[in-house]
C-alpha cells in the first residue's frame, strides 16, 4: 500500500536536492544560507516524526531566523531569457502536456486507483488518495517533460530551485499557517472567540449571527492567511453554537458559505502567500501587493453576497 509517507519522502528528497544545488551555485552570494534553509525544510519532511514537537519547533525557528535576517538570495539561472523564449516558441502548446498530466493523474487516482487492490490490500491509503495521486502526477509530469522536451535530467530540479528561490520563504507560509490553525483549535481559541463575541455583540437574531460569522471568517483569514486555519476557530466559536444549535441553521449551508467568506479574506491578505505574494514574485512585479489591490474590489462585495446567501438559505 502506498501511504502518505511516500509524499513526505518525495518532498523531502526534492528539497534536499534544492539544498545541494544551492550549495553548488557560486553565482548566489547567499548560497550557504539558501542551503541551510532548504536543507532544514527537507529535514522536516524526512525526519519530522523522529524530531518530535520540540525538534520541529526549533527547526522552524531556525528557518524563520534565516529568512528574518534576509539570508535568502538568488543565483543566476541557467540559460538566458532569450534562450527560454526561443524554446517556448519552438514547443508552443506542447508545453501544456506535462502540466495536464497532473490533473489527469489526480482524477484517475481519486476515482479509479483508490479502489484498486493488490494482493488483497488497497493500492492507495484511502483517506489520502487525492494527495498521493497529486504527488504521483507531479512525478509523471516531470518524466513526461524530460521525454518530450529532451532536457538534462537535472533540469526539473534546477528550475524548481530557481522558482523556490524567487518565491523565497513565502512559499512555506501556507503550510506554517495551516499548522497554526490546528494549534489554535487544540488550544480552544474558538471558545474564547465565542465568549468575546457574545460579550460584545448581542447574538439575539439570525442576521447578527450571520454577519459576525462571515465577517469573522474573513477577518481571521486575513490575520492567519488561510481560510482552513480560520474555519475551526470561527465555527467552534460562532457557527456551531449559534447559527446551527441555537438558530437551527442548515450545517451544510453554514459551513460551505462560511468557507467562501473566508476565501474573501484570502483575496485581501499578503499572508495568503501562495495566492497573493507568489504570483507577484514570479511575475517580478514592482508592487508586491498589486495582486491584492486588484482583488479587493471583488472580495468586498462577494463577502456581502455571502452574508445575504447564508441568511436566505441556511434558515429556510
Amino acid at each position: 500500500m502506498i501511504k502518505l509517507g511516500f509524499v513526505y519522502l518525495l518532498a523531502g528528497l526534492v528539497f534536499a536536492a534544492f539544498a545541494v544545488l544551492s550549495a553548488r551555485d557560486a553565482s548566489n552570494p547567499k548560497r550557504w544560507m539558501n542551503t541551510g534553509f532548504w536543507g532544514l525544510f527537507a529535514l522536516s519532511f524526512l525526519a519530522g516524526d523522529w524530531l518530535g514537537d520540540l525538534g520541529n519547533g526549533v527547526l522552524v525557528l531556525c528557518m524563520a531566523l534565516i529568512s528574518g535576517v534576509g539570508g535568502l538570495g538568488r543565483g543566476e539561472p541557467d540559460g538566458s531569457p532569450e534562450a527560454r523564449k526561443l524554446s517556448a516558441e519552438r514547443w508552443g502548446n506542447k508545453l501544456f502536456i506535462p502540466a495536464l498530466v497532473i490533473p489527469a493523474t489526480v482524477l484517475i487516482g481519486t476515482l479509479v486507483l483508490q479502489h484498486v487492490a493488490l494482493g488483497g490490500a488497497p493500492l492507495f491509503q484511502a483517506k489520502q488518495a487525492t494527495l498521493i495521486s497529486l504527488a504521483l502526477g507531479a512525478v509523471l509530469a516531470v518524466i513526461t517533460a524530460l521525454i518530450l522536451l529532451r532536457q538534462p535530467i537535472l533540469s526539473p530540479l534546477q528550475e524548481g530551485r530557481r522558482l523556490m528561490d524567487t518565491v523565497g520563504w513565502a512559499g512555506l507560509l501556507p503550510q506554517m499557517l495551516a499548522a497554526l490553525g490546528a494549534v489554535f483549535a487544540l488550544a480552544g481559541v474558538g471558545k474564547v472567540v465565542g465568549d468575546l463575541v457574545t460579550t460584545a455583540i448581542p447574538m439575539d437574531g439570525h442576521l447578527a449571527a450571520v454577519a459576525v460569522y462571515c465577517l469573522g471568517m474573513a477577518l481571521f483569514t486575513i490575520i492567519m492567511g488561510n481560510a482552513f486555519a480560520a474555519f475551526p476557530v470561527m465555527t467552534a466559536g460562532v457557527g456551531l453554537p449559534f447559527l446551527i444549535v441555537k438558530f437551527g441553521g442548515d450545517p451544510a449551508v453554514v459551513c460551505a458559505i462560511g468557507m467562501l467568506s473566508g476565501f474573501c479574506g484570502t483575496l485581501m491578505t499578503p499572508l495568503a502567500a501562495n495566492f497573493n505574494i507568489v504570483p507577484a514574485a514570479l511575475l517580478e512585479l514592482k508592487d508586491r501587493h498589486a495582486v491584492i489591490r486588484a482583488q479587493i474590489p471583488t472580495a468586498a462585495p462577494l463577502l456581502l453576497a455571502n452574508m445575504v446567501l447564508m441568511y436566505v438559505l441556511a434558515f429556510r
